[in-house]
């Protein structure tokens, strides 16, 4: 067993234990700095993350309600260009439609030449100069 007697032994393992004491604590400190850093880090990404999210909920919010103008537009835009007919001309063009159903037959032939001008005799001396050239 050693026995710690003379003062220079005892003054020499105090300045010994003191010197490891302060590496250790260095240490530490450098670690609980180490540790601060990347838990400020930590959160900083999470706050950026949760600002980008933010971004990306107003972005798509305001997409969707451009859309919606964009619809709304394109749906007024089809109404002005192709405006409902009022009843008399809806049965005007039902009328004219039946009527040309009606005369194709007669006229096909005329304009195919196997058959004379289909109107009445007072139009088929006009119709025989454009069917002749």
């Amino acid at each position: 067993m050693i026995c710690l007697q003379a003062p220079s032994l005892q003054s020499t393992a105090l300045d010994l234990l003191s010197v490891l004491i302060q590496a250790l604590q260095s240490r530490v400190s450098q670690r609980l700095m180490l540790l601060q850093q990347m838990e400020n880090k930590f959160l900083d990404e999470n706050k950026e993350k949760a600002s980008q999210i933010q971004a990306a909920q107003t972005a798509l919010k305001r997409n969707l309600s451009l859309l919606k103008d964009i619809e709304a537009a394109e749906k007024s835009l089809q109404t002005r260009s192709h405006p409902i007919p009022s009843p008399e001309v809806v049965s005007l063009e039902t009328l004219y439609w039946a009527s040309v159903e009606e005369y194709i037959p007669k006229w096909e032939q005329f304009l195919l030449g196997r058959a004379p001008y289909p109107i009445g005799v007072e139009n088929e001396n006009e119709a025989e100069k454009y069917h002749s050239k």
